[in-house]
């Protein structure tokens, strides 16, 4: 099949789908062939002051195979009616990407609990909402012989080295990773593939970032370089059947495209039978048989100190 007709006839949800990364993906996934329907409030990197108009003036100009959604993909009850208009206008649901999310980054000795339910709920619980809404959907359609979904959740190295003041968005993106390894499991016998992709591109998260460092600030100048189609590119890809893979965590950098490891057991100490397991026992037995396998607490900006391939 040639790139042109790639999403030929597929009908897609990109959550955050007006500006950014999730433009991009939009963007890129109309130009495969998809419909598309904009689930984008127009709100600020911080979740408020929305505007409808930001993801009507993206429908506009994709023309008639596009569709904005503007409700707030949070709020009880919008996956739902997300799911409908997709149906509605464009006759089903074969992928969903999410993508939407918000920060309110703080230490953790400042942060609030109000400002920590709004990230969850955005960035975690709207993807759980939306899934929960499209997979029965997918599941009939494949079974009426229609080619199986795919679900590309958008996820952040964030949530897997763990980032300074960044709490929620850090622990959302790792449940993000969870609820893609479930929904993998949950939808195989349906043949629906769901993957997570963690992006390296400029954007209005890394628009945020300010350098208390001469190392931060030369993370993000290079962030700032990459753009996004690259991140693009490999959506749309795994938004296709032209692959097997499920429950996968992948990265784009540029031109580098990574598969990150999974949380498996690295190392193991077998204790003594009769052993106390008292606290000078179990430091030894950590120390002698674990020590060499423990994580460090380095950011994604010390792991990727090197100049992206673009």
């Amino acid at each position: 099949m040639s790139g042109q007709a790639l999403l030929a006839g597929r009908v897609a949800i990109v959550t955050g789908g007006a500006r950014g990364i999730g433009l991009a993906i939009t963007e890129e996934m109309h130009r495969l062939g998809a419909a598309v329907v904009i689930a984008d409030s127009g709100v600020t990197i911080a979740g408020d002051e929305p505007d409808v108009n930001v993801a009507a003036a993206v429908a506009e100009k994709l023309g008639a195979s596009a569709a904005a959604f503007t409700d707030d993909i949070a709020v009880q009850g919008a996956a739902e009616r997300a799911t409908r208009l997709a149906v509605e206008k464009f006759g089903a649901v074969d992928i969903v990407v999410n993508n939407a999310a918000i920060l309110r980054d703080a230490f953790i000795f400042k942060a609030t609990r109000d400002n920590w339910e709004r990230v969850i709920t955005n960035n975690l619980t709207a993807a759980f909402a939306l899934l929960a809404a499209a997979t029965p959907l997918m599941r009939e359609q494949q079974k009426a012989g229609r080619p199986p979904g795919r679900i590309v959740n958008i996820v952040s190295s964030a949530g897997l080295f763990g980032n300074f003041g960044q709490a929620a968005y850090a622990s959302a993106k790792a449940g993000l990773v969870g609820l893609t390894r479930v929904v993998a499991m949950d939808m195989a016998r349906s043949n629906v593939a769901c993957n997570a992709l963690a992006p390296f591109a400029a954007t209005r998260v890394t628009d945020t970032i300010q350098p208390a460092n001469d190392a931060q600030a030369a993370y993000k100048e290079r962030a700032l370089r990459i753009p996004a189609h690259y991140v693009a590119r490999v959506a749309a890809f795994l938004a296709s059947n032209g692959h097997d893979m499920n429950g996968q965590l992948f990265g784009v950098r540029g031109r580098e495209l990574m598969l990150f490891s999974q949380p498996r057991p690295l190392a193991k100490v077998v204790m003594q039978e009769g052993a106390g397991w008292n606290p000078a026992e179990l430091a030894n037995a950590v120390q002698a048989g674990l020590g060499a396998s423990l994580t460090d607490l380095g950011t994604d900006l010390e792991f990727f100190n090197t100049e992206p391939l673009v």
